[in-house]
């Protein structure tokens, strides 16, 4: 069973799962409610490999149906704390 996240350990993760997207200090700089995709120009398939980190960080696969609600650092916040 995976660990119970607070909100900034969570903000955490998500920013970890983005590093080498951006450098450190873009990924530091984000805004929570900016769009990820835009912000650090994400194709596809750096798009994926964010949700298999988030994958990871949450212990389970997390599926194409919730895609739409990992779209900022807040929306992916949100969504590890209520799984």
């Amino acid at each position: 069973m995976p660990e119970t996240l607070t909100n900034a350990q969570a903000d955490q993760r998500v920013r970890a799962a983005l590093r080498g997207f951006g450098s450190d200090a873009e990924v530091a700089a984000l805004s929570s409610d900016e769009p990820l995709r835009s912000a650090l120009e994400l194709d596809s398939i750096d798009f994926l490999t964010f949700v298999e980190r988030l994958s990871e960080v949450r212990g389970a696969r997390i599926e194409e149906d919730d895609y739409p609600r990992l779209i900022s650092i807040r929306s992916c916040v949100e969504f590890l704390l209520t799984r």
